[in-house]
C-alpha cells in the first residue's frame, strides 16, 4: 500500500464529512450565501499566507536540491491564488489591502499556528503530512462537486470555484504531492508512520472545522 493511501484509509471518515457539509452542498447546488462565500475567501487567502509560511519553513531545512525545489514551488502555488483573487475582486475587496484590513479569526489561527508548530519542530516528513490534506482534499472536493452536479453547473456563481479544483492542471498538481510523499516516506519505522498519520488526520479535522468556520461564522 502506497504510504498516501494509508493517509486516507486513516481519515476516509473525516473526508465523508466534507462531501455532506452544508457550505459545500449548498455550493455546489449554487444556493449558498454570497456573503458566506465572501467571508470564506478572505479567510481562505488569509489562510493561504500563513501556508506559504509553512512551506517557507520547509525549504530552509530541506536536505536536497529536489526538496527546496518542491516546497519553493509550494510557496507560489499558495499565494498565487487567481481563482481567490477574481472572486475577491468581484467583491469590491482591494487585494493589496486584505492583510492589513482582515484578521484570521480563531479557526483559521488555531489550524495555521498548529501547521507552522510543526514546521518550525517537526521533520520534513511531518511537515508535508501536516499541509497535504489541504492540497489534496480541494481536489478531492472539486472533482466530487463536479461529478455530482456536472449537469447544473452552468449559471452557477460558483462554477469557477468547483472548475479550478477539479481540472487537469490541480490533479496534476495534486498527484506530483502525492508522489513526493511516497518517495520521502518510503521504509518508514512504523513509529514514525503512526506520527505522520496522527498530523494528517488532525489536520483533515482541522480542514473540517474551516467548512464549519465559513459555514457558521465565529
Amino acid at each position: 500500500m502506497l504510504f498516501t493511501d494509508y493517509l486516507y484509509e486513516s481519515s476516509k471518515e473525516i473526508w465523508d464529512k466534507y462531501l455532506e457539509h452544508p457550505f459545500l452542498v449548498e455550493l455546489g447546488e449554487g444556493t449558498l450565501d454570497k456573503e458566506k462565500f465572501r467571508k470564506y475567501l478572505i479567510q481562505d487567502y488569509l489562510y493561504l499566507i500563513e501556508y506559504a509560511k509553512v512551506y517557507a519553513m520547509a525549504c530552509v531545512k530541506s536536505r536536497n536540491m529536489k526538496e527546496l525545489k518542491k516546497f519553493y514551488s509550494g510557496i507560489g502555488g499558495s499565494i498565487e491564488t487567481a481563482n481567490h483573487i477574481m472572486y475577491l475582486k468581484d467583491f469590491g475587496e482591494n487585494i493589496e489591502d486584505m492583510e492589513f484590513k482582515y484578521k484570521l479569526n480563531m479557526t483559521n489561527e488555531s489550524y495555521t499556528s498548529y501547521m507552522k508548530s510543526i514546521s518550525i519542530t517537526g521533520t520534513i516528513e511531518e511537515i508535508v503530512a501536516a499541509v497535504l490534506p489541504c492540497t489534496w482534499s480541494y481536489n478531492y472536493i472539486g472533482l466530487k462537486l463536479k461529478e455530482k452536479y456536472k449537469d447544473k453547473l452552468e449559471g452557477n456563481f460558483f462554477e469557477s470555484w468547483i472548475e479550478t479544483y477539479a481540472s487537469d492542471e490541480y490533479v496534476a498538481f495534486k498527484n506530483e504531492w502525492l508522489d513526493f510523499t511516497n518517495e520521502i516516506c518510503q521504509n518508514l519505522s512504523d513509529k514514525t508512520k503512526e506520527k505522520l498519520k496522527d498530523i494528517f488526520i488532525r489536520a483533515s479535522i482541522y480542514e473540517l472545522e474551516f467548512w464549519d468556520m465559513a459555514y457558521k461564522g465565529e
